[in-house]
């Protein structure tokens, strides 16, 4: 089924639930959009912003950047914090989202000199505590009723006239260290994150174009998935020289209605991730088909082109769980997406819903036939299907897969 469809929709009315959903998406943006509307009826915004950035891609290289900033004073740290959100509903996100707004500009990514706007954006990045920030925008901003379908959900914006901070930001030390230090991106991400910094925190740093030796603004998307990817390459190296566990493993947790469902091995490294949108959910047809994304001990060939952001989001949540166990594993992800997640938020919640997933341990057996027939249970779509299609399980033996999919010799 398509995301929005005009017919159904008319018919509908967001009071029938014709699409199956459980939440009007529609409906729900409407009455976010609503509940801010005085708040945002004017073209100068004062605010606290958590500190927030956003760099878009469309017409890369040449990219809308801006800052983002809510009409409310004091700490708003929790509006731009994805990896504590993990009480929050989709209601709590779109809120969230809704109160940021973002003054954009049209930046070229090659940064040849900073200009006023940019130093400013620049130094936000780098603050760890919200600053009080002032844009003034060339018109009222405007949120739009629709969220995108592969995006996280999208503030008010308006064309940036100006943008100024109203005071000095937080910036740490060992960020000025890195900033101003001639290191590679990957050895400043790397850095970073072992000294403890908040991973969207990196994430920042990069998208503003602080961080590498030939500086460039990074689409906020890009940047996250290159942070993931970096970090999850080196932390897989790491544990390739940790011994292997000792038996199969289940995890499972469901989180802003995804499922998530883990099964480590004992043997050598490798990593899938498998996942499958239901009939009824965003992207859900009739027909439901399990994509999936895999790699061995040397990584993933190219990109994760079925899968995309979700693969990396997922792969370092598992590994960061097995560096902090010192042990190696191989590693089975099942996403299931049901109709509750009726608004895409982003790939955070995929990274925070394995990571819930890992400390929610469900049993340890000591077959793998064993894990799968007790982790199907919480599954809905036909297992069988997500076996089929699995990389990762056609390196073990046909006959112990034969047995357990109970295939008949005619089907061969």
């Amino acid at each position: 089924m398509e995301l929005f469809n005009s017919k159904l929709c008319a018919v509908c009315k967001g009071r029938k639930l014709l699409c199956g959903r459980p939440t009007c998406p529609i409906l729900e943006r409407f009455r976010v959009a609503k509940s801010i509307e005085s708040k945002l009826n004017r073209r100068e915004i004062f605010g606290s912003s958590p500190p927030s950035i956003f760099v878009g891609e469309y017409g890369y290289p040449k990219v809308r950047i801006g800052p983002l900033v809510p009409p409310v004073e004091g700490d708003t740290s929790k509006l731009d914090s994805p990896l504590k959100w993990g009480d929050k509903s989709i209601k709590d996100i779109l809120y969230y989202r809704s109160l940021l707004v973002m003054g954009e500009t049209k930046a070229d990514v090659r940064i040849r000199r900073s200009g006023k706007i940019l130093g400013e954006v620049q130094e936000l990045a780098m603050s760890v505590r919200p600053v009080d920030s002032e844009i003034l925008l060339k018109r009222k901003p405007v949120l739009k009723i629709l969220p995108s379908e592969f995006a996280p959900p999208v503030g008010p914006k308006a064309e940036l006239l100006d943008f100024e901070l109203a005071e000095n930001p937080k910036i740490p030390r060992r960020t000025d260290y890195v900033v101003s230090d001639e290191l590679k991106a990957e050895q400043a991400i790397m850095r970073l994150y072992n000294w403890g910094f908040d991973e969207y925190y990196i994430i920042r740093l990069l998208s503003a174009g602080l961080l590498g030796i030939n500086r460039k603004l990074v689409p906020t998307r890009w940047s996250i998935t290159a942070v993931q990817d970096t970090i999850g390459k080196k932390l897989r190296k790491e544990i390739l020289e940790y011994p292997e566990i000792n038996d199969y493993e289940v995890y499972f947790h469901e989180f802003l209605g995804n499922r998530y469902a883990v099964v480590l091995m004992p043997e050598s490294y490798a990593f899938e991730l498998l996942e499958v949108w239901l009939k009824g959910s965003l992207f859900g047809s009739g027909e439901p088909q399990v994509i999936h994304d895999y790699e061995d001990f040397r990584g993933i060939k190219g990109y994760a082109v079925q899968t995309t952001g979700a693969y990396y989001a997922a792969r370092l949540s598992v590994l960061e769980h097995l560096r902090a166990r010192r042990r190696s594993a191989r590693v089975l992800v099942f996403r299931e997406v049901t109709p509750k997640y009726y608004a895409p938020v982003g790939v955070w919640q995929i990274r925070l819903g394995v990571k819930k997933a890992m400390e929610n341990p469900l049993g340890r057996f000591s077959t793998l036939e064993e894990a799968l027939n007790f982790i199907r249970r919480f599954l809905e779509h036909p297992f069988e299907r997500y076996l089929e299609k699995s990389w990762l399980l056609k390196l073990r033996k046909q006959k112990t897969l034969d047995e357990f999919l109970g295939l008949s010799s005619e089907l061969h």
